[in-house]
Formats: C-alpha cells, structure tokens, sequence
C-alpha cells in the first residue's frame, strides 16, 4: 500500500526507519518514487530516503539486492517497478507503474547505485566482482543514455569508480574515454553540466597513474573533435576550456599537471588561433 505524502514527510523528519512497516515495503515505495515526475516526490523523498538509510547503514545486510535493483533501473522503462526487495534485480518480477519519465527514473537509481557503490567499498561489504559490476553497468548506462539529464549522475558515477582500488592504468584510461564519449555525444552542454564532467576527469587523474604519453591521445582526440565541430554548442571545444581552466587553477596535487595544462593550450590554440595572436 502507497502511503501519503504527510507519511513520508514524517519519515524525512525523524530521520530513522519506521517501524510500521517492513524495510522491504519501504523500499520498494520509494524505488517507484524514483521515476515520480514530481522532483518533491523524486528527490527529497525517494533520493535523499534511500541515500540517508545507505548512509546509516540501513541496507549493509541487504546491499547487493538493492545496488541490484538499481542496476536494473538503469535499463527500466516507463511502466515497470520492483515488487519486493528481494525481487529489485528480477526483471521478469515486476509490476506496473505510471511513471512520467524514463530518463528520470535511470537518473535517480545511478544515484543511488553510485552511494552503494561507495558504502560497499568504504565498509568492505560485498566481493569484488560485485563492485566492479555494478561499476561496469553504471559506464554502459552512462555512456549509452541519449538524454542529456543524466550527464551529472554519470560524471558523480565516473568520480566514484576512479575511487576505487581495483583500478589500474587500462581501467583509468577507459573512464576516461566515457567521459569523452559522452561529451562528443552532447549536442549540447550547459556549465554546470562541464564542471561535473570536468570533475570525473580530475578525479581519474589525480590517481596519478596516468602519463602524458596516456593523455595526448585523449587530449588530440577531443581537439579534432572541436576543429570539426560547426555546431552552435561545440561541446567539446567548453569541455577542454573548462578543463583547462580547473586544472590551472587546481589546488590539489596532480603529478600529470603541469603536462595537462601544457597539452591543453597547444590544442586550444589550434581551435581557436586568435587565442595567441597578438593585438591589432
């Protein structure tokens, strides 16, 4: 059964689990909540709900089937939604729901896989594989997501595997590819979009593992991309301004730096030319 909205407004105020009804039965209310049109519903109910109990440790015993059902949300269309806890990744066991947009729902549940992610390895509370599953089909999502409203989720979901100590070099260089997929597949991207992009960039570069013989082909790659691009957004070329401009001004340290910020002017200069020219 559904309960009000005064319900959950009670729950967001205690702060803790109700005791009223099952764990179970919670979460499966607000994993619908998930894809609510209504960002009330959607974000400071069923997003902050389900990121607050992670963050208590509500679901430590019960993590896998959760960051499961996430997973699966990053593929649910419109019309489906979990029936139990145990059944969140089953997707053949699955019940009709009204949801207004999919887009929304995929969002919401990289979110909340993103905050199992953290919790599983912070606490050292699932195998390995698990981990770097959920890791795996967080990417594909990610970079497979037309909709541009998903571009945060993925970028905070990129920073949250660069994180990880199960990366090595080849791991480093393929996110960052994604986060360079995903910027040449924008057709457009707004500021705040570039920073959060920008940041899951830095966040796989201040592992310090990469070289600059690593960062030229990604470097050039997104440079011919700008010189070809006519579009009135040129995605690419604001992603490597704003590149250059965090890691310029960056605070904390990064080993590859200094050959970033030298990388990035020569390509900069050769999209836009009258960036070095002298004055009239």
């Amino acid at each position: 059964m559904t309960r009000s909205r005064s319900y959950w407004d009670g729950v967001r105020t205690g702060g803790g689990v109700p005791s009223d009804r099952p764990l179970s039965d919670l979460t499966v209310e607000l994993t619908r909540m998930l894809g609510d049109a209504d960002p009330e519903v959607r974000e400071a109910t069923g997003v902050a709900t389900l990121l607050s109990w992670l963050r208590q440790g509500v679901y430590d015993d019960l993590l896998g089937a959760l960051g499961d059902g996430m997973a699966a949300g990053l593929t649910l269309g419109p019309d489906v939604a979990p029936t139990a806890l145990s059944e969140l990744a089953a997707e053949g066991a699955t019940a009709a729901v009204t949801e207004a947009a999919p887009v929304l729902r995929r969002a919401a549940s990289a979110r909340v896989l993103v905050a199992c992610l953290e919790r599983a390895e912070s606490h050292a509370l699932l195998p390995d594989a698990t981990v770097l599953r959920w890791a795996d089909q967080l990417l594909t999502w990610f970079v497979t997501d037309p909709d541009r409203r998903s571009l945060e989720a993925g970028a905070a979901a990129v920073a949250q595997i660069a994180a990880s100590p199960h990366l090595g070099g080849a791991e480093e260089l393929v996110l960052l590819d994604v986060v360079a997929d995903r910027v040449l597949a924008a057709e457009r991207i707004c500021l705040a979009d570039l920073d959060a992009l920008v940041g899951a960039a830095l966040a796989v570069l201040r592992r310090d593992q990469l070289g600059v013989e690593d960062l030229e082909p990604w470097v050039v790659r997104l440079g011919r991309a700008a010189l070809a691009d006519t579009g009135r957004e040129r995605c690419a070329e604001g992603f490597l301004r704003a590149l250059y401009t965090h890691a310029a001004l960056a605070r904390t340290a990064m080993a590859a730096r200094a050959d970033l910020v030298l990388l990035l002017v020569d390509v900069l200069r050769e999209i836009r030319p009258t960036l070095s020219a002298p004055p009239a």
